[in-house]
């Protein structure tokens, strides 16, 4: 017979357990309004087309597939599925893009071109390869298991 102890540890578990999923289902809900509001939002930018607003647009975009790639993770946790660092690679690859590109559209809106928006876009650009470099890794390690 088990110890009374055993079995409501096993019981407290079982409703974390629940709770967890619980709350990442509220998250992916979340996620998934967000992600369309930043899309309708980007919708609207179409609607006044202007130099800003299409920078805008592209920005918008990016950040809706980044919260994407993150209810993606969200999803892979709900079904149960093996955790995988790929995903992560990505949001940091489009996140890393995502910045390069908008630094590249404000410079070339502006009359002077400051030199740390200069370095702030190498470095970017750095953080990029790098996370490719791990992202490739990662998935001969997949195909290694």
């Amino acid at each position: 017979m088990e110890p009374l102890d055993s079995k409501i540890a096993e019981k407290f578990r079982k409703w974390i357990v629940k709770f967890d999923v619980a709350f990442h289902v509220i998250a992916a809900i979340l996620l998934l309004i967000a992600s369309g509001y930043i899309l309708f939002h980007a919708a609207l930018n179409i609607l006044s087309p202007s130099r800003a607003s299409i920078i805008q647009l592209i920005n918008d975009v990016l950040l809706a597939l980044i919260v994407l790639e993150i209810l993606w993770t969200v999803n892979r946790f709900l079904k149960k599925k093996k955790f995988l660092l790929g995903p992560f690679l990505v949001i940091g690859v489009i996140a890393g893009v995502r910045r390069i590109l908008l630094i590249e559209a404000q410079t070339s809106l502006a009359e002077h071109v400051d030199t740390i928006k200069l370095y702030e876009i190498g470095v970017s650009a750095m953080v990029v390869l790098v996370m490719m470099i791990a992202y490739y890794i990662s998935l001969k390690a997949q195909k290694l298991e």
